[in-house]
């Protein structure tokens, strides 16, 4: 048996540590930066946060061979642990990429009033497509780190400017 192969990735947000994990568990905000990608699109965001609660984000994603088709990837979760503001994990798949489910912890560290660290935890398994998904994965969980730091700076006033449509 092979080692475990564990992705790991941290940002830090000039936000306090609970508005970081209101936003994963707030479907109107989360489904503007979870598993959303640069060619695709976020189509829906169902989110239960309790213990064994579950989440579902579809996202509409063009095929891999160049063809104007598209497909529905549904990245799905079953919640294991939150603690406000602090901590939550779940088991997490991909329809149609996983056939079984890996975990994902994610730890929120308050560094003050207005900044915290967030560090992702993805434990792939220790079989051949971990091995070669773990780059992949990274990269996607980098980028929606970022995402989600441009969701929360992001600054909504609830008025038009003058001339706007």
């Amino acid at each position: 048996m092979s080692e475990p192969i564990t992705v790991r990735v941290t940002h830090r947000y000039n936000v306090a540590a609970d508005k970081v994990f209101d936003a994963w568990v707030n479907p109107a905000m989360a489904g503007r930066f979870l598993f959303a990608t640069r060619t695709g699109n976020v189509l829906h965001c169902e989110i239960n946060p309790v213990v064994g609660g579950e989440f579902t984000v579809t996202d509409r994603r063009p095929t891999a061979d160049g063809e104007e088709s598209f497909f529905d990837a549904q990245h799905r979760g079953v919640y294991v642990e939150l603690e406000r503001p602090h901590r939550i994990a779940f088991d997490f798949s991909v329809e149609p990429y996983a056939d079984q489910a890996t975990r994902v912890t994610i730890d929120i560290v308050q560094l003050g009033t207005s900044m915290c660290d967030l560090v992702l935890t993805h434990q792939l398994g220790d079989d051949e497509t971990a091995k070669v998904m773990a780059d992949r994965t990274k990269q996607g969980w980098t980028n929606m780190l970022a995402q989600l730091d441009k969701v929360l700076n992001t600054r909504s006033w609830g008025f038009k400017a003058p001339g706007s449509a």
